[in-house]
């Protein structure tokens, strides 16, 4: 066991089919104080160790009993054994390696007998490794066997190979407190009090259900029928861990609003709600397989298993990293070696004629099936088109429309890129007038020359610098997006990567209209009233983009202008125009 320093609560009696065998035990923690205090004292002369989203959550569910039989984090011969056999190194299974990855930076300041302090993003101190051995790991080696490909299509290959540190560090791990939440206290629970809350609701079997997105009534449907297929209640157990917005998922803050909402769906006494802190690597069968030990740490006695379980999905060129149930498979061999049982999660569909849903395979020939997938559901949330009855409850629906207002209410950024003169500036003005005087929204303009003097006075014309400089406005812009506003961006921006950069950054928030102001150079060197292209010939001025420095053009431009023979005015309503084709201005296009 972890030891922990702390206070220990009243043990409440749990029936012994919802232990783990190997414990899964939380010791609550928090130690005397003054013990608290000579640590605090002490770590002021070791090293700290910032731990990313994703060790976070390998912590907490480490110093919880949720990742038990594991007591810390991995040594090399767990690791190996681990990657090459799912086994740990005494035999009990366990599919994925949880190791503790640090930079090289930092393996070089350790050595064995050390500590380590393990903090949060705040600097608080939740444990303490006593540094028992560092190895630098094969990484393509464990991409190969723990993922199956060494494609950093993958997001865990990604992780693996590009963004994790170098080494592994293990050792004793001492823990102080667990990471808080501040968000849903009343939806979190650790391992153990989740199986002391289904002993006094008197649980003897739970389903846990994860779902993988937004809950509507075919999930309710599919719950509500595995549920009663092996007459046990229900947990709904969504992961809010930090990589769990793949593929577009919403994020948690939405999708737990609309769990808690569908709550009352179900039967009275028979669902229930718990946030599960797990950091996802999509690993796929492994990955399924490791949710069924973390689950039945937390009491279930079943798990509902889809058809593509714990995958990313495909890659670039369609193929899928995992075979459909393939991870169903692989946790059936293991099932009774875990304690665990399977309900498969099915398709289900709406049939029409029969105002019912049913598993798909089920519906009879001739039948009717209505379907709106991910893509039609949030086309219509942005349009604010109707979302019929059958598809979803009004109460999901209303939280879906808080966070996904249609487009016209959303916040947006329109980013201008083209040469020094092209125009880019001046339609932005004239585009601020028309927004301004629509009254919709708040609309800020960050001009090229304004941000250099008040947001990035300090920085040169290097590529870096000029990087930097983009970014920074990206950043400013995904703000006023985020809040609702309007953010109208006219930088030169000669670099296509940091443009795609921003988009991605900005488009999570709201909408992103690239304008491309095509205006040769010849045309912007004549319209030079400053004199920079002369300058620039004549080497006075280095790295001037478009004669001593490259501007590479945007191949996914919506809006390309040319103003050479058109007004500032003609050239802002072309933009306006595309704007309100988009949905981004003006009514909506199917308003009543």
């Amino acid at each position: 066991m972890i030891p922990f320093i702390g206070w220990s609560k009243r043990d409440i009696e749990v029936p012994s089919h919802l232990i783990p065998p190997h414990g899964g035990e939380l010791i609550e923690l928090i130690v005397a104080e003054t013990r608290i205090s000579e640590l605090t004292e002490d770590s002021r002369d070791w090293p700290s160790h910032d731990l990313n989203p994703r060790q976070l959550c390998d912590v907490e569910l480490l110093l919880s009993g949720g990742f038990s039989p594991l007591t810390g984090f991995m040594g090399k011969a767990d690791y190996e054994s681990v990657r090459d056999q799912m086994r740990l190194a005494d035999g009990t299974l366990f599919p994925l390696p949880i190791c503790l990855d640090i930079s090289a930076e930092e393996a070089e300041g350790l050595e064995a007998g050390s500590r380590l302090a393990l903090r949060d993003a705040e600097g608080v101190m939740l444990a303490v490794l006593q540094v028992e051995e560092i190895w630098e790991p094969d990484r393509n080696e464990e991409a190969e066997k723990v993922y199956g490909t060494t494609s950093t299509e993958h997001p865990g290959v990604d992780y693996l190979l590009n963004r994790g540190g170098a080494f592994y560090v293990v050792g004793r791990l001492e823990g102080i407190r667990l990471p808080v939440h501040y968000d849903f206290r009343r939806d979190r629970h650790t391992p153990r009090q989740l199986r002391e809350e289904f002993a006094r609701l008197g649980w003897r079997k739970v389903v846990a259900y994860q779902p993988g997105g937004i809950m509507h009534r075919s999930h309710v449907e599919l719950t509500l029928r595995a549920a009663k297929e092996v007459e046990a209640n229900l947990l709904i157990h969504p992961v809010v861990g930090g990589t769990n917005n793949h593929n577009g998922n919403p994020d948690h803050f939405t999708r737990v609003r609309c769990y808690e909402a569908i709550l009352a769906r179900y039967p009275q006494f028979t669902a229930r709600l718990s946030l599960l802190n797990l950091a996802v690597r999509f690993a796929g069968p492994r990955e399924t397989l490791l949710k069924a030990i973390v689950r039945k740490n937390h009491g279930c006695t079943h798990v509902m298993v889809g058809r593509d379980d714990s995958g990313p999905g495909a890659d670039s060129q369609g193929e899928p990293f995992y075979e459909p149930y393939e991870a169903l498979e692989l946790l059936r061999e293991y099932a009774e070696e875990l304690g665990v049982g399977l309900v498969l999660s099915m398709r289900m569909a709406y049939v029409e004629e029969e105002d019912a849903y049913m598993p798909r395979d089920e519906v009879p020939e001739g039948l009717t099936i209505k379907a709106i997938p991910r893509s039609e559901l949030r086309a219509r949330l942005e349009d604010g088109r109707d979302i019929p009855r059958w598809f979803t409850y009004p109460e999901v629906l209303n939280e879906l429309r808080r966070t996904h207002p249609p487009r016209h209410k959303q916040g947006l950024t329109v980013f201008f890129t083209g040469l020094s003169g092209s125009g880019k500036s001046t339609a932005a003005k004239v585009l601020l007038v028309k927004l301004l005087q629509m009254g919709e929204r708040s609309v800020t303009l960050l001009d090229g020359d304004i941000v250099r003097k008040n947001l990035s006075s300090e920085l040169g014309f290097s590529k870096e610098h000029r990087d930097l400089n983009i970014r920074r406005i990206g950043f400013v812009a995904s703000e006023i997006t985020k809040g609702g506003g309007i953010a109208l961006c006219a930088p030169i921006a000669p670099y296509d990567a940091i443009r795609q950069a921003n988009r991605a950054q900005i488009s999570q928030h709201g909408g992103f209209i690239l304008v491309y102001v095509s205006t040769p150079l010849e045309v912007c060197e004549a319209r030079d009233r400053k004199g920079l292209y002369a300058k620039a010939r004549e080497g006075v001025i280095k790295e001037f983009t478009g004669i001593s420095d490259p501007y590479e053009v945007p191949e996914d431009a919506d809006v390309v202008i040319d103003t050479t023979d058109i007004t500032p005015e003609e050239a802002a309503q072309l933009i306006f125009l595309h704007l309100e084709k988009e949905g981004y201005v003006g009514p909506p296009p199917h308003s009543a």
